[in-house]
C-alpha cells in the first residue's frame, strides 16, 4: 500500500492508491486475529460509496469477516448441511440436478454476496426462454431462495435476494376427471389382477405411489377399518429406500372401505403363496406390496403395469396419480368437506385442496342449494 492517508468529511479513512483510491473498514478481532475489509476505486467518491455499503451490510447483520465464497462453494456447503439435517434422499437428488444442470454453470463462479435480484431474475428468464417448464424454473428459484435463506442466517449475506424475485406463474391445466362409469370400467379390468388391491387402494383411499409401496401390514387395522401412512418407498442415488413421509400431514390414519379391506385380505393370501414359492430368497420387510421376494417393489414396475391396465380399460389418458385425484373428487361430490378430503389425502394446507379441486366445487354448491330448497319448499 502506498500514498498518503486522507480523511474525507469524517466519513472514513481513504488512501491514495496507485491510479485511484482505497479505504479500509476495521472489523475488529475474531478467531484470534484482527480482520479488515479493503475497498478500491478510481475516485474517492466511489471508494466512499463502497465503504458506506460495507458499513450498511455490517449493520444489517452480514458477517463481513467470513471467508468469501462463490455461489458454487456455498451450494456445496449448503448441500452438506442439508444432508446432516436429514433431508430426504430424493430431495437431495433433485437439488443436485438443479445445481449441476442450471445454477452452477450460470452463476456458480459469482461471489455469493454479488448474487443480486437482477442476476437471479436474469437466470430465471434465461431458463424460461431456453424452454424449461414453469415448474422447473420455479424449483430453481425455490432452491436459490432456500439456500440464500440459510446463508442469511449464517450472516454470509445481508439479505435474501431471491425473495424479491417473482418466479414464473404456473399455468392452470384443466385435467380430465375420471367419471363414475369410467371408474367402474377400470374396476372390471382390475378384477383378479395380482395388484388389484394396490390400484383400488389408490382409487378409494387416495394414497400416493410411494405411500402404497411403503404400506406395511402392521399399518392396516382390519378391526377398525383404517390404515396409517408411516413410510414411503422412493428411489434415490440409484437404489430404493424406505423413508418417512415428507411432511407431518402426510403421516396420517384414514378410513378404508370394506371392499378395499376385502381385497387386502385376498392379497395377503396371495403373498403367503409368494413367500412359499420364494423360499430362502424371501426377504421379509413386512410390506403389503413388495416384490415377489419380499423386497420393496420398483415404482417403475407399478407404472409399466398401470399402462397396460389403463389401455385395457380404454383410459389411455389416465395417469396413476389421477386415481388420487379421482378419490378426492368422489369424496367431495359425495358430500365430504374439503377439510376431510385434506386429511385423507395428506395435504399440508386447506388452500391446496381447494385450489386443486376447484372444478368440483360448483357441482357441490349446486347440490347444497338444491338440498336446502327441498327443506324450504317441501
Amino acid at each position: 500500500m502506498s500514498g498518503k492517508r486522507r480523511r474525507s468529511h469524517g466519513e472514513g479513512s481513504v488512501f491514495k492508491y496507485r491510479d485511484g483510491f482505497a479505504a479500509v473498514l476495521d472489523l475488529g478481532w475474531g478467531d484470534g486475529r484482527r480482520s479488515r475489509k479493503w475497498v478500491y476505486g478510481k475516485t474517492e467518491r466511489e471508494v466512499l460509496g463502497k465503504l458506506a455499503d460495507l458499513r450498511r451490510r455490517q449493520e444489517q447483520g452480514q458477517n463481513l469477516a467470513a471467508a468469501p465464497r462463490t455461489v458454487g462453494e456455498w451450494l456445496d456447503e449448503w448441500m452438506r448441511m442439508k444432508e446432516r439435517d436429514g433431508t430426504r434422499p430424493s430431495t437431495l437428488q433433485g437439488y443436485r440436478k438443479l445445481i449441476e444442470n442450471h445454477v452452477r454453470p450460470t452463476v456458480g463462479k459469482l461471489a455469493l454476496d454479488k448474487l443480486t435480484p437482477t442476476v437471479i431474475r436474469r437466470l430465471l428468464a434465461e431458463k424460461t426462454d431456453g424452454g424449461l417448464s414453469a415448474t422447473t424454473v420455479r424449483h430453481i428459484h425455490g432452491l436459490i431462495r432456500n439456500s440464500l435463506g440459510d446463508a442469511e442466517r449464517e450472516e454470509l449475506v445481508h439479505r435474501n435476494a431471491a425473495k424479491s424475485v417473482r418466479p414464473p406463474a404456473m399455468r392452470q391445466v384443466e385435467r380430465r376427471a375420471l367419471g363414475v362409469n369410467e371408474a367402474k370400467r377400470l374396476l372390471d379390468v382390475l378384477r383378479g389382477h395380482r395388484l388389484e388391491a394396490l390400484y383400488v387402494c389408490a382409487l378409494t383411499v387416495g394414497l400416493r405411489r410411494g405411500e402404497l409401496l411403503g404400506l406395511a401390514w402392521s399399518d392396516i387395522n382390519f378391526d377398525a377399518g383404517t390404515l396409517t401412512v408411516r413410510q414411503t418407498v422412493q428411489r434415490a442415488e440409484g437404489r430404493l429406500q424406505i423413508v418417512a413421509p415428507k411432511t407431518e400431514r402426510s403421516r396420517r390414519t384414514v378410513p378404508v372401505p370394506a371392499q378395499t379391506l376385502a381385497l387386502f385380505r385376498a392379497h395377503r393370501r396371495q403373498q403367503a403363496a409368494d413367500r412359499l414359492a420364494a423360499g430362502e430368497r424371501w426377504q421379509d420387510h413386512g410390506l403389503v406390496f413388495p416384490s415377489k421376494v419380499g423386497t420393496p417393489m420398483d415404482p417403475d414396475h407399478i407404472d409399466r403395469t398401470w399402462h397396460k391396465i389403463r389401455a385395457a380399460a380404454g383410459l389411455d389418458w389416465l395417469r396413476l396419480h389421477d386415481l388420487r385425484h379421482a378419490c378426492a373428487t368422489f369424496l367431495l361430490v359425495s358430500g365430504a368437506s374439503p377439510r376431510t378430503v385434506m386429511k385423507v389425502l395428506g395435504h399440508s394446507q386447506i388452500g391446496l385442496t381447494m385450489n386443486t379441486y376447484a372444478h368440483v366445487l360448483p357441482e357441490i354448491e349446486r347440490a347444497a342449494v338444491d338440498e336446502a330448497a327441498k327443506h324450504l319448499f317441501g
